[in-house]
């Protein structure tokens, strides 16, 4: 009997701890020629999502890390990627990469794979902008056009020069291409840790257009995240499929524009 018990336990517990993929760049805005790292992080999300915390990383195989350069040039980032961990369940993956044409780049990830019964389907994005030295940017580019994932984020706002503390993140949620009403949507920030269930301080549903708005007080690294569940949607090895899409990037205290003057200007 306390043999059932344990199992009937671990199988909850297993089936609770979701892991929440997302992409960060240590900084989303940099001259066109600089350098930028990109990490691909785990967290274990247990609590459905309260927190940045990590735990492990993405296991190899099943999941895609790409950039899209201005010009519309794909690169493969699984390519260069270095593991930052001294064991297989420390640290994180982080690629070396390159902006190299001024404009906007966006880097996604997606992940189709199984985790325990439940067929587990994530998209993550991020985005970086590469300026023309001393150029003073007034705007990131249009990000508003979906990328075709099965759920996708899609900010309504501009992520580089519109993330900026005390200006409104307003995002659409769709899923197989279609606006996700009522979905619950997490904007979490690295500095704090969700209250539990629903913390209608830094949650909220989405519309019936799948849009949700917060507006963040100060500035901070900023993980919006959604997940749905699909109990109709079986298959060999699982009985369910959960949707996950991520979005994270830096609120600036202050307003982002100009990037970097040339040693000759204002002279």
């Amino acid at each position: 009997m306390r043999w059932v018990a344990f199992t009937v336990l671990l199988s909850v517990c297993s089936a609770a701890q979701a892991h929440d993929t997302w992409i960060q760049v240590d900084s989303p805005l940099v001259v066109a020629g600089d350098v930028a790292h990109v990490d691909l992080c785990l967290g274990n999300h247990g609590n459905e999502h309260r927190d940045f915390k990590l735990a492990s990383k993405v296991e190899q195989g099943g999941w895609s890390l790409d950039v899209t350069s201005p010009s519309g040039r794909k690169r493969d980032l699984t390519k260069v990627l270095t593991d930052t961990g001294l064991t297989t369940r420390e640290g994180f993956w982080t690629a070396r990469y390159v902006a190299d044409e001024p404009g906007l780049h966006v880097i996604t990830h997606q992940l189709d794979k199984p985790h325990g019964t439940t067929r587990s389907v994530k998209s993550s994005k991020a985005y970086l902008y590469a300026a023309r030295q001393g150029q003073i940017a007034d705007s990131s580019g249009d990000v508003s056009k979906p990328l075709g994932f099965p759920i996708e984020l899609v900010p309504l706002f501009d992520p580089i020069l519109g993330s900026t503390a005390g200006q409104p993140l307003r995002v659409r949620v769709l899923h197989e291409a279609k606006p996700l009403a009522n979905a619950h949507v997490s904007f979490v920030p690295r500095s704090k840790s969700l209250q539990a269930g629903f913390d209608a301080k830094y949650e909220r549903h989405t519309d019936a257009q799948g849009e949700a708005v917060w507006t963040p007080e100060e500035g901070d690294w900023v993980l919006i995240c959604v997940h749905h569940m699909r109990d109709d949607q079986k298959g060999e090895g699982y009985d369910k499929t959960q949707y996950t899409a991520t979005l994270a990037l830096p609120v600036s205290q202050v307003p982002r524009q100009v990037v970097r003057q040339t040693a000759t200007q204002g002279k």
